[in-house]
């Protein structure tokens, strides 16, 4: 059975909102540069939210709010995932969480391995934990973004001591391949590194991505890594601060249990009933509906990009509402997004914030409706013409 693709609230809705998307440029520019997305609450979260101002439950988070369960049920659900309750512990947010388990395991000037393009945070959170970032891009292919296995194991024998993974990857949408999360989970071991895995964007995977969590990718994985990842992007609850970190195996947990206590009680009360919400099966066809509407958007912007902006190059996500399109035939400079704010009066995300590989791209947010994308590309083409 066909599956109905979720409606996005109209834009006069979508203007009364107070969030970053809807309050950083003026109303005449289409804004499509953060990852909020446009669509109601999970009837299911916006029922247990009304409830809890309805009586006043603005509390303290309790000691187990009851992510745990909710989550365990979820990755069993939907990635086919066992974990072990006792191994998923919880914090405010995806960054907090990686700079906690970075502080845990690196040493002040140790070298943390990214893969850039990649969301522009990583660079801070491993500055503010004490890291220093290293670069290994990712590698292009006609097969899409593929990890640079080869120069992580270089950079992780000339001294690095972890990997920072973003899987599925912003900003391109990339679902790693099980064989080459496998494939670094061994050669982290081998250099005794960790790998801290950012799995915010897991639940959007789409069907028959071919997504696989870091520690299922193999027994190593599962006793070397960190997942952190949260309901925030999927169920757009980023401003309720809630995220989960999973581990594996019994030396990982221990890391986690040892983090400071508060580094749980950072989690947000609204933020944990919502995450509680969004994970329980009651909230699984909304999900699906969401993929559903990504699905037919990821499409419908690859037949407008072609159509508007033909000398652009974009790969169709595998996971997300983000598209990462290389702008640079069109002599925007290398940071597109500038000139395309000002001549066209969209707002996209500036390419170079994503580091090495950037200059010449802009990052889109596909959460939206298709109407609003089919303006938003038609305003870039025309600039493109002009």
């Amino acid at each position: 059975m066909s599956i109905a693709p979720l409606d996005a609230l109209p834009l006069e809705t979508l203007r009364r909102r107070s969030s970053t998307k809807w309050r950083t440029f003026p109303e005449d520019v289409l804004p499509l540069f953060v990852a909020e997305t446009d669509f109601p609450l999970a009837e299911p979260i916006r029922a247990v939210l009304a409830e809890a101002v309805e009586i006043g439950d603005t509390g303290y988070t309790p000691p187990d709010p009851g992510v745990r369960s909710a989550y365990v049920g979820f990755a069993r659900r939907r990635f086919g995932w066992e974990i072990e309750p006792q191994r998923v512990s919880w914090t405010g947010d995806v960054m907090m969480g990686v700079v906690e388990l970075l502080r845990a395991t690196v040493t002040r000037g140790d070298r943390v391995v990214i893969t850039p393009p990649v969301y522009p945070p990583f660079f801070f959170c491993i500055e503010e934990a004490g890291g220093v970032p290293q670069d290994v891009p990712l590698l292009a292919s006609d097969d899409g973004w593929l990890l640079d296995l080869e120069g992580i194991e270089t950079a992780l024998a000339d001294g690095a001591r972890a990997v920072l993974l973003c899987n599925p990857h912003n900003p391109t949408g990339t679902a790693h391949a099980k064989e080459s999360l496998a494939a670094l989970a061994e050669i982290a071991a081998r250099y005794g590194a960790v790998v801290i895995s950012d799995e915010i964007h897991a639940p959007l995977a789409q069907p028959g991505s071919g997504f696989t969590p870091f520690l299922m990718a193999s027994a190593t994985a599962a006793e070397i890594g960190y997942a952190v990842t949260s309901a925030s992007k999927a169920f757009n609850l980023a401003g309720l601060k809630c995220a989960l970190i999973v581990t594996g195996a019994d030396a990982t947990t221990a890391v986690v249990r040892g983090l400071p206590r508060e580094v749980e009680w950072r989690t947000g009360l609204f933020g944990a009933i919502a995450a509680v919400a969004a994970f329980d099966e009651a909230s699984d066809a909304w999900l699906d509906s969401l993929l559903a509407r990504l699905d037919e958007n990821r499409m419908l912007l690859a037949d407008l990009v072609a159509e508007h902006l033909p000398l652009a190059r974009f790969a169709i996500p595998d996971a997300g509402f983000l598209a990462w399109i290389d702008l640079s035939a069109y002599g925007w400079g290398d940071d597109p997004a500038r000139a395309i704010l000002t001549g066209a009066r969209v707002a996209l995300h500036h390419g170079p914030e994503f580091g090495a590989g950037g200059a010449g791209y802009a990052r889109l947010n596909f959460g939206c409706s298709p109407d609003v994308l089919r303006e938003a590309v038609a305003r870039i083409g025309a600039l493109a013409r002009a």
